[in-house]
């Protein structure tokens, strides 16, 4: 089979969607530094990779604990394959038995951190639970009940990532191919694994976020490299188009497809007139397309 990627790289807009670490009640966000001292928040990949398993609407993977005493661990069972379960097919899986070699299968689909395209300035969002402390002090007749106090740090931006996914090896487990796929599933996986990105969210903290593509670009290709997850970026609330023009050869730019939200962005226009944008559900559309097309061929 032929040597075929699908790369997309996304932005969407989200707010405080992953935290990291907490100070006391003090809850910090997942951040990263970068040289010139501005700090970005991110959504880790595990993060999204467990959003994208939970909506996917497949049947979970069977676990279990390996290991004994204090050094169990869990993983997925033995008998648990990628013929069952999309899941172990798509994000891959580690296998050990004791006195045996481990069986491992790399991820096939792989995404980056959702980085946010804007700099965290600081902000926090300062907690009580003034309702339920007032309502106990009523019901136990005590004034001496007193609020829970708790901050925790804020970020609305826009944020992108990038999914990669290896179309060839999607449904081969070299590990026993017995439970390799036919490619009309294969197919089947990889077009509901792209509409569950097109409509993803994120349950956090009594909140939904919405993680729907605002912008997407990407296409199907005789190479796997994530070609647009270092050129798509925002200046002035605006999508660069020079860095990702100057990333397309004549080649990737005859097989990509991008979508955008009307009048999301400053320059919606000039990304539809130069990239030849239509509505992100047509870029999702054209790439389900391909890739039913790619495993019709083969």
């Amino acid at each position: 089979m032929a040597i075929k990627g699908l790369t997309a790289t996304i932005i969407f807009e989200a707010e405080s969607a992953n935290y990291g670490e907490s100070m006391g009640n003090f809850s910090l966000l997942k951040k990263m530094t970068r040289e010139d001292g501005n700090q970005y928040t991110y959504i880790s990949r595990q993060a999204l990779r467990y959003n994208i398993v939970d909506q996917l609407g497949e049947t979970p993977a069977k676990l279990t604990n390996a290991g004994s005493g204090n050094k169990t661990v869990i993983q997925f069972a033995p008998e648990a394959t990628i013929k069952d379960y999309p899941e172990l097919d798509f994000f891959g899986y580690l296998k050990t038995e004791k006195s045996k070699n481990g069986d491992v299968r790399s991820a096939k689909v792989r995404l980056s951190n959702a980085i946010s395209l804007e700099t965290y300035k600081g902000d926090t969002d300062f907690l009580t639970n003034m309702g339920l402390a007032a309502r106990m002090r009523k019901q136990e007749n005590d004034p001496n009940i007193f609020n829970s106090i708790a901050q925790a740090e804020i970020h609305h931006a826009y944020y992108r990532y990038t999914v990669t996914i290896d179309l060839d090896q999607i449904g081969i487990d070299l590990n026993n191919e017995e439970n390799n796929i036919d490619n009309q599933e294969k197919s089947r996986r990889v077009q509901k694994l792209l509409d569950t990105i097109a409509f993803l969210y994120r349950d956090i903290r009594g909140r939904r976020e919405d993680l729907k593509p605002l912008f997407i670009i990407g296409g199907v290709y005789d190479l796997k490299n994530p070609i647009f997850e270092n050129v798509v970026t925002l200046k002035d609330d605006s999508i660069q188009i020079a860095p990702i023009t100057e990333a397309m050869n004549q080649e990737i730019k005859a097989n990509t497809a991008v979508g955008i939200v009307a009048d999301k962005f400053g320059n919606s226009d000039d990304v539809k007139r130069e990239l030849g944008a239509r509505s992100v559900l047509d870029a999702f559309d054209t790439l389900k397309t391909k890739v039913a097309d790619y495993y019709e061929g083969h």
